[in-house]
């Protein structure tokens, strides 16, 4: 069965630091995506990195761009993003901006994310986790 998904940060960083191929993780029927900001993640750990690791970062990041969505943070996204900051707040429980965009971009998309930080993102309202195939 095809499912829609979304990449957090989290499960594209683990994927490349122990090389499991995004393929062995999705169906080929998937609809699978990320967030403009996950972009900017990546890119931030590539320059963080250092010269000697910054070619396999580069690699990395352009098969993910060959082959997923980048889903643009919008006017949509922005007000889901809004109820999500509104929600957090009034729990108590903070989450990080980037969490709360990529949380925002799957709800406006109706994407389940796929993740290995559970705790980010499982109590956000609406909000739906895939499994992750190991857990890391």
């Amino acid at each position: 069965m095809a499912r829609r998904l979304i990449f957090d940060t989290s499960a594209l960083v683990w994927a490349e630091r122990h090389s499991v191929e995004l393929d062995g993780v999705v169906s080929s029927e998937d609809d699978v995506a990320v967030a403009a900001v996950t972009v900017a993640e990546l890119e931030l750990g590539r320059a963080l990195a250092g010269a000697r690791y910054q070619p396999a970062h580069d690699r990395f990041i352009g098969n993910v761009l060959a082959v997923l969505e980048v889903i643009p943070y919008d006017v949509a996204v922005a007000h889901r993003h809004a109820e999500l900051l509104f929600a957090v707040r009034r729990s108590g429980r903070p989450r990080g901006a980037h969490d709360l965009i990529i949380a925002a971009t799957a709800l406006e998309t109706e994407r389940e994310v796929l993740t290995v930080d559970q705790r980010g993102f499982g109590d956000l309202p609406g909000v739906t986790l895939a499994s992750w195939p190991e857990t890391p």
